[in-house]
């Protein structure tokens, strides 16, 4: 496949699980008053998919390793499209969240597959390139999926937001059937026992270098959950904007992230892959910390926010990335199993922190905004203690 044909093809597998978060955004009010539930629960039905999602990447990622890539798609596609069902007939927010669990449970297949069909594919800046150029695509979900939210809590029910989720989830079955290749040959199939598992995960869980760019990504990760499960009680409840209004200014923020996802290819191949690291989890921090001084300053206004978090996401999108490559680049004969356990840490990573800022979460900006610039901090001082790491290795 061509670079281009590659990059269109993952990023609409890949933007299906960014889509069953995003379009549903927009309703999160209406589900909490539809079901009767206070915002910390209706936030736990974010929490269940994020978490589902980060476990059960464990499971596809070695599987992808011994069968292929393409029957982990088949299987984790079809859950999806069972709890996407499930969602959209819950007759209770307990019922939401159990069945957003398994929308999750389906959908991390669509984490750790194309990551592990870029690793197939390509290395290094290459693989950083065809990454970004997945982003691209996958950033149609945050400025679109929200707007198509907003419109149909407009017109329908928020249940009716499901099924769609359960029709993009099918044509998505479709597209792996008839246009993906198998990209992992046989020869090059690794059997999946507990052995190997534990050899593996050993590997990765002692790489310092692995970890480290691991849970840079996770905390950065992380910022952009908390933002995700707070906003729409941000804009909708402090600053009154409707649901539309919240579409477009989530959408402003979304840019940002993604504007600055297709820069990290090519700054990586003029400036060097570290080199653009250090400055992206730099920046990360110090634009997170001015806007949370703002806000404690008293200056809390949409404007202010949509703009500190518009910088702070851009710097965002240089690192997400380029960890991701980073961390897979030496271990491509385990690509799958880093990838989900790479994947899995993440995810529990943000799950945590969604958890745990939200018992402070008062439908304001001010606490969403120190629960981020407490992430920033977090991921630079990984970063500083992985970067050491690398420099001593290279040195080596």
């Amino acid at each position: 496949m061509t670079l281009m044909r590659s990059a269109l093809i993952l990023g609409l597998l890949s933007a299906v699980g960014p889509f069953a978060i995003d379009m549903y955004l927009p309703a999160m009010p209406t589900i909490a008053a539809g079901l009767d539930a206070d915002v910390a629960t209706v936030q736990l039905t974010l929490t269940a998919y994020f978490v589902a999602f980060g476990i059960a990447q464990l499971f596809y990622g070695p599987w992808a390793d011994q069968v292929g890539r393409k029957i982990p798609l088949y299987v984790g596609l079809g859950i999806f499209i069972a709890g996407s069902i499930g969602c959209a007939v819950a007759p209770s927010i307990g019922a939401l969240i159990a069945f957003r669990a398994l929308q999750g449970i389906g959908g991390a297949v669509l984490m750790v597959v194309p990551r592990a069909v870029i690793r197939d594919m390509h290395t290094g800046a290459a693989a950083t390139k065809l990454m970004a150029m997945v982003m691209l695509v996958i950033s149609v979900s945050p400025m679109l999926a929200p707007l198509v939210g907003s419109g149909v809590i407009a017109v329908a029910d928020w249940r009716v937001i499901f099924w769609l989720l359960c029709l993009a989830a099918g044509l998505s079955l479709g597209m792996t059937a008839m246009v993906l290749p198998e990209t992992l040959a046989p020869a090059a199939r690794v059997k999946v026992n507990l052995r190997n598992l534990m050899k593996g995960a050993k590997v990765l869980l002692t790489d310092r270098v692995f970890m480290g760019l691991t849970l840079i990504g996770g905390f950065g990760f992380a910022s952009f959950m908390v933002f995700i499960a707070s906003a729409s009680f941000v804009y909708s409840g402090q600053f009154g904007l409707s649901p539309t209004g919240f579409s477009v200014a989530f959408a402003i923020n979304a840019i940002g992230f993604f504007a600055a996802s297709q820069a990290a290819g090519p700054l990586g191949e003029r400036l060097g892959v570290l080199p653009v690291m250090r400055g992206a989890v730099i920046g990360f921090a110090a634009f997170s910390m001015l806007l949370l001084v703002v806000c404690l300053a008293g200056f809390v206004s949409l404007p202010v926010v949509i703009i500190g978090l518009f910088f702070a996401n851009a710097c965002l999108g240089l690192i997400i990335p380029t960890t991701m490559v980073m961390a897979l680049d030496p271990h491509g004969d385990i690509a799958g199993l880093a990838s989900s356990l790479g994947g899995t840490l993440q995810m529990l990573t943000g799950g945590l922190m969604v958890v745990v800022t939200g018992a402070f979460f008062d439908g304001t900006a001010t606490p969403m905004v120190g629960a981020i610039a407490l992430c920033a901090v977090i991921a630079l001082g990984i970063a500083l203690w992985t970067f050491a790491a690398m420099g001593r290795t290279a040195s080596a």
